[in-house]
């Protein structure tokens, strides 16, 4: 499919037109409710544990978490403006921004991204946001850390991971941009190379460096979120966040498999266990538990997390809690050894708990 056609897809126009005289503005009711905050601020609360769930605070909605060979490390987006790519020593819950820095290398390598028109502009981190992650690990200590990127531009921002020698570095190589329009939210590396990626309310995108964008048959009927992929590339698992339900969708065959199951509550990112035995599904419901129904009150919604067998699509929730301060709605979940790691979009911090058994 075409940039253009893809385009298209992406951009959706309203226009609202009248016959007759304007009718009067209306006055504003007196007793009219504010609206509800989005977000929770930076900083406002303490960082006390809340019984058994505990924090890593200081951040600007760490929305996704990957892990990096070894489970010593951990890298963490920044999802909102003021948000940085952030490394997390796994042992003793210390964070420090790994992206961008004063001395980030960026070196594009046109070989690999032929079409990227260049480096992001350091000189205005405010104009990046780093949303969803993807590790695909490599040969020896090197890794390709794929980034979902919106602000001065819509993209898939490639960088190298050295987990060599000390902490892991960051150095960028490469970029795809998406079609004018596109909304991007999650992405996973697809063996043999490329990329698939999910866009708002349009489906999943893959990408090849010699090929282009290309929607995927049978993807365009959810409002997708988060996506994972099968180890042989065959298999995709998306999140269909606004209708609480989870497709598992065959890639590079005809007829297109497809399975839909529900999961009761509206899931974000979806992220494999470290040894693949399932996929951990985090969203929310309502500040009661229940479905989300407008008006949304976004800082009081509850956390859900879900482990998913890849095989028989079957669902456990393994935990549920309420809205915490600084703590809201988690968007990702991952086991790391004995403990739940969770992200928050709306959120100024990671939480972490005993895996339940």
């Amino acid at each position: 499919m075409s940039v253009a056609k893809l385009a298209a897809f992406g951009l959706v126009t309203m226009i609202a037109a009248g016959c007759g005289a304007p009718e009067p503005e209306p006055e504003p009711a007196a007793d009219a409710a504010p609206a509800p905050p989005q977000f929770a601020v930076t900083g406002e609360h303490p960082c006390d544990p809340v019984g058994d769930v505990q924090f890593i605070c200081d951040m600007v909605s760490p929305e996704d978490i990957v892990v990096v060979p070894g489970a010593e490390w951990a890298i963490v987006s920044g999802a909102r403006e003021g948000g940085r790519i952030n490394l997390v020593n796994v042992s003793d819950k210390t964070a420090t921004v790994l992206f961008p820095t004063p001395d980030s290398e960026m070196q594009l390598d046109a070989e690999a991204y032929p079409d990227c028109p260049g480096p992001l502009d350091l000189a205005d981190p405010a104009g990046s946001v780093y949303h969803g992650l993807y590790l695909a690990p490599g040969s020896d200590d090197a890794h390709t850390l794929l980034v979902v990127h919106h602000g001065s531009r819509e993209s898939i921002e490639f960088f190298e991971v050295d987990a060599g020698d000390g902490p892991p570095s960051l150095a960028w190589t490469g970029c795809a941009v998406a079609p004018e329009g596109a909304r991007l939210n999650s992405v996973v590396a697809l063996p043999g190379g490329g990329f698939a990626t999910t866009n708002a309310g349009i489906g999943v995108w893959e990408w090849q460096a010699d090929t282009g964008w290309a929607v995927l048959p049978e993807s365009e009927d959810t409002a997708p979120n988060g996506i994972e992929v099968s180890e042989d590339g065959e298999t995709l698992y998306i999140a269909g966040w606004a209708e609480e339900k989870l497709t598992r969708l065959s890639r590079g065959v005809e007829p297109v498999r497809k399975d839909v199951i529900d999961l009761g509550f509206r899931p974000d990112n979806l992220r494999k266990a470290l040894d693949g035995s399932v996929i951990y599904a985090a969203g929310h419901t309502d500040r009661d538990g229940n479905s989300i129904t407008d008006p949304r009150e976004p800082t009081l919604e509850t956390s859900n997390v879900a482990a998913i067998d890849p095989g028989t699509l079957e669902v456990e929730r393994i935990f549920v809690h309420p809205a915490m301060n600084g703590f809201i709605s988690s968007t990702t979940a991952l086991r790391i050894g004995d403990e739940l790691w969770l992200g928050s979009y709306r959120g100024d911090r990671l939480a972490y708990l005993p895996a339940p058994e």
